[in-house]
């Protein structure tokens, strides 16, 4: 499985925008870490792109991921691939071990903040996100109320990282990626057109 066929999995069952957006922010963040950690890129760009690929169908726990989890593995979908995204749903009863299904569960929650926090800034871009507003903004309970904040702060210290650190390290990985993701800015993207 490679990238390209992970995107059109992804495309195909996932129609929102903001969902395969939310994808690509994943992504930016789990294949960042790869490369920190010296993991293979590709097999971590596709568990990313395709955490959530089922959700659209399947919104509801406990069927989101393990209804999903039969057509990856129709798809060719790899065993590690389709064991980290079962596992990055703590209802799934499948343990997260591996390092990169501990990467996959700190990143979700904390790519969908970011770029909830991205939105409100004035140019609604990743650029302007900065390590302290985005804990500000955890503390915040009415703030993104659907993210998961223990999520986000056990998911750093599964990955055995301080949460400032994986927080300002996902910021990094997703300006990378701005773009991509939507996240360049109102502002950018009048100056660049």
């Amino acid at each position: 499985m490679d990238r390209d066929k992970a995107w059109e999995i992804l495309c195909e069952f996932t129609k929102s925008d903001s969902l395969r957006r939310h994808a690509l922010a994943v992504e930016a963040c789990v294949v960042a870490y790869a490369e920190k950690f010296g993991e293979d890129r590709a097999t971590w760009s596709v568990t990313a792109l395709l955490h959530d690929f089922d959700y659209e169908m399947h919104p509801e726990a406990p069927d989101h991921p393990t209804k999903g989890e039969p057509i990856l593995a129709g798809r060719g979908v790899s065993e590690e691939i389709r064991r980290a995204i079962l596992s990055h749903a703590n209802y799934s009863g499948v343990p997260r071990v591996s390092l990169l299904e501990k990467t996959l569960f700190a990143c979700d929650e904390l790519a969908g903040f970011l770029t909830a926090v991205s939105y409100v800034k004035p140019s609604r871009s990743i650029h302007e996100v900065e390590l302290p507003s985005v804990k500000k903004k955890l503390k915040d309970k009415a703030f993104a109320r659907s993210v998961n904040r223990d999520d986000i702060v056990h998911g750093a210290a599964e990955l055995g990282i301080e949460l400032d650190e994986h927080i300002a390290f996902c910021i990094r990985a997703m300006q990378a990626r701005a773009d991509e993701l939507g996240l360049a800015g109102v502002q950018s993207k009048a100056l660049s057109e």
